[in-house]
């Protein structure tokens, strides 16, 4: 299996992290520069549309260009704290399919105070007549970052669905 692992802003996966995920697979990691590249998702698509990957992941802005990214490249995807409502970089938005053809998972933080879950929430009620397939978990316990046994419980519970 091949994993798409995609940071947020300022960030990068940790080897923790990576040790989880390539329990899985082989994981690429990109270093991504979001404020000195608004187009980060056609770049990401760019470097990325051949190379054959199996899922992708991210979280905060990472799950936002996850997200996306999912869709172009027609993949599933595990996304934590997406920042898809609003962000404090710009970004622009590519042309997008409505749907991967497969689910996205959303984990959210009740408790986070960096990306709104609410204005997740409604950004994603906004495109309830899409045919995208959502799994949405709501974690009462998380904040913004994501703790390692959090990360694990939920990549657990993504692959157990794949």
């Amino acid at each position: 299996m091949k994993i798409l692992y995609i940071h947020g802003l300022n960030g990068s996966l940790t080897p923790e992290k990576r040790e989880i995920l390539e329990r899985y697979g082989n994981v690429e990691a990109p270093s991504i520069d979001y404020e000195n590249n608004a187009d980060s998702i056609l770049w990401l698509h760019d470097q990325y549309k051949d190379a054959k990957f199996d899922l992708v992941m991210g979280s905060s802005m990472g799950g936002f260009a996850g997200y996306h990214l999912s869709k172009l490249l027609q993949l599933p995807a595990l996304v934590f704290n997406p920042a898809l409502a609003e962000r404090s970089v710009l970004q622009n938005l590519p042309d997008t399919p409505e749907t991967n053809n497969d689910h996205i998972s959303i984990v959210l933080g009740s408790k986070d105070t960096v990306v709104n879950p609410k204005d997740t929430l409604h950004f994603l009620g906004d495109l309830l007549m899409q045919e995208q397939d959502y799994k949405i978990n709501i974690r009462h316990d998380l904040e913004h970052r994501i703790p390692l046994d959090v990360f694990e419980e939920e990549v657990v519970r993504f692959m157990g669905g794949l």
